[in-house]
């Protein structure tokens, strides 16, 4: 057995595989031409609103003061730069890949992100399903945990499961684990007074009913469904395993350190809270979750964007650096790939609020782990950040790329409607320069 094999062996145990399991998985990839999977998660740590490449992963400290705005730079320990802003992810960047020319196509939060989410812009004949959801439904649960959990919600403008079915949606804390108080996910738990006597009977008239109803030629598809929804919520708030994996509660003060907590925002009277999504993201996938994506902060600065970068940005490179150290010191980073990604950029001059307006022709997203290359720049904007300069990356060949890390091919297609094949990504391509 190689090194490789032995660290895939504990990491497929952490996730409840066997050995056998993954030399199964690769041998059905290879016999049906499949592309074989580097990555068994994924963590979306997705900054909704539009975050400027120039205040993050792309600054422009030669362009004029109207383009570069209002940050110095700071050396990575790979030899590149980032902006100040992002001191501690610096220091890890021998573990990450930017992209620097990523390409959308409409600057409209609800069109951009949606086609982030989706890969398809929106259109008033199909619904398309999230990644999350092809995700879900390509692979189903793993160790009883859900399939793909958003943290501590979806995305506004997200699309959800389409035309797969909402078996396949996320499961929605509707909790803040980065918020101040208890965080207890809702619903999540046995009432109070029932014993697990009473809870199991309550789940056996359930299934009377249901089979009675099946008998009575009811909606099948309704019912198979809720059937779904049922195993999955009993699996839930019945296993210690999966209760355990949503609390916070036994992770020690040195963790806490490591991904940051007490920065506040909003002139400092809320919780930034991304440190905790992190570190809760983390655990889900340990316990097998196979997709979580995690929302933080409101990117859209129009006014004031020295001001929104300060507010947000400091809690933020804390958290990411730290998720991604840990990951790595836990053997899962490997197999674990975390994309940070926003639904466009920012316009390359800083307009007369001090802010910038919304710009999709190029900008930066993040990825590590998941057998993605580590400490590469990968394309490049021009001179002041307003259009690729070199490889750009259309965001259906950065979605199709992810996907292949997974083992998916994205070219295949889904049946909507029972009859209509539909690619996952259309028009999609590897970026090859972008793997290990």
């Amino acid at each position: 057995m190689t090194r490789r094999q032995a660290v895939q062996v504990g990491v497929c145990g952490a996730l409840g595989l066997t050995m056998g399991d993954l030399f199964r998985h690769r041998a059905q990839a290879e016999s049906q031409g499949k592309p074989e999977p580097k990555a068994l998660s994924i963590i979306q740590v997705h900054l909704p609103g539009g975050v400027a490449q120039q205040e993050s992963f792309d600054p422009k400290p030669e362009a004029p003061v109207e383009y570069r705005g209002a940050f110095n730079v700071v050396k990575t320990n790979t030899g590149e730069i980032f902006s100040e802003n992002f001191t501690r992810t610096a220091k890890i960047a021998d573990k990450v890949t930017v992209v620097r020319s990523v390409v959308g196509k409409i600057p409209d939060h609800a069109q951009a992100t949606y086609h982030l989410f989706t890969g398809y812009t929106p259109t008033t004949v199909i619904d398309y399903p999230q990644m999350g959801s092809v995700i879900s439904q390509a692979f189903g649960p793993r160790r009883n945990m859900p399939p793909y959990v958003a943290v501590p919600s979806l995305a506004g403008y997200s699309g959800g499961t389409g035309y797969l079915g909402s078996k396949f949606g996320a499961f929605q804390l509707y909790a803040d684990p980065g918020a101040r108080g208890e965080f207890k996910v809702r619903d999540f738990s046995i009432p109070a007074g029932v014993s697990p006597e009473q809870f199991e009977r309550r789940r056996a008239a359930r299934d009377l009913v249901e089979n009675r109803l099946r008998t009575l030629e009811s909606d099948p598809d309704k019912l198979n469904t809720m059937d779904e929804f049922y195993r999955r919520a009993y699996s839930l708030l019945s296993s210690s395993e999966s209760q355990k994996a949503f609390s916070l509660a036994d992770e020690p003060e040195s963790m806490r350190d490591l991904y940051g907590h007490d920065y506040l925002t909003k002139a400092r009277r809320e919780p930034a809270g991304i440190g905790p999504r992190l570190m809760l993201a983390r655990r889900l996938v340990e316990a097998g979750v196979r997709f979580v994506t995690v929302n933080y902060g409101a990117w859209d600065s129009h006014v004031g964007i020295k001001d929104d970068c300060l507010d947000k940005m400091p809690a933020l490179d804390h958290a990411l650096s730290g998720l991604i150290t840990d990951l790595e010191q836990r053997g899962l980073l490997d197999t674990t790939l975390v994309m940070v990604t926003t639904e466009f950029g920012r316009t390359p001059m800083v307009n007369t609020s001090n802010g910038r307006d919304h710009w999709a022709r190029v900008y930066s997203m993040l990825l590590a782990g998941g057998g993605i290359a580590k400490g590469r720049i990968y394309g490049a904007s021009d001179a002041t950040a307003a259009e690729p300069a070199r490889d750009a990356v259309p965001l259906e060949d950065f979605l199709f790329t992810v996907y292949h890390q997974l083992g998916i091919d994205a070219n295949d297609e889904l049946l909507a409607f029972g009859t209509r094949p539909i690619e996952i990504i259309k028009d999609g391509k590897l970026v090859k320069g972008l793997l290990a």
